[in-house]
């Protein structure tokens, strides 16, 4: 396995462990909506959120929230919409960073990140 698939895997295993202990349920891992993938599908309470998991062990490019541009947002809000189409009623798009430092990780949660009005 190539070394940023295992790093991104590691990303996405703390980002669905830290939702976890926030309450979340954590629904699906890398699930394909509208030829999107969306690292994880969540639940907080009846709101299903899609979450775009960012790791970065290096700072060099303005950490990992910064990573998710405006072509992946566009992807996200496609892949949200066709959540809603599928009878969905409430869904948001999150971005969880989970940043390396020299003490462990950080993990930051961004709540509606994308939205759809986002240009």
């Amino acid at each position: 396995m190539r070394t940023t698939r295992r790093t991104g895997d590691a990303g996405e295993r703390l980002a669905a462990a830290y939702l976890e202990l926030t309450g979340w349920t954590v629904l699906e891992r890398n699930r394909r909506l509208a030829g999107v993938e969306v690292d994880l599908v969540a639940a907080e309470g009846a709101t299903r959120v899609l979450v775009e998991v960012k790791f970065r062990g290096r700072w060099d490019w303005g950490g990992a929230a910064a990573a998710v541009d405006r072509a992946k947002r566009e992807r996200l809000r496609r892949a949200a919409r066709a959540l809603e189409q599928d009878g969905v009623a409430r869904v948001r798009v999150d971005v969880v960073a989970v940043e390396l430092t020299a003490d462990g990780a950080i993990v930051r949660h961004h709540r509606n990140a994308v939205q759809e009005s986002d240009h």
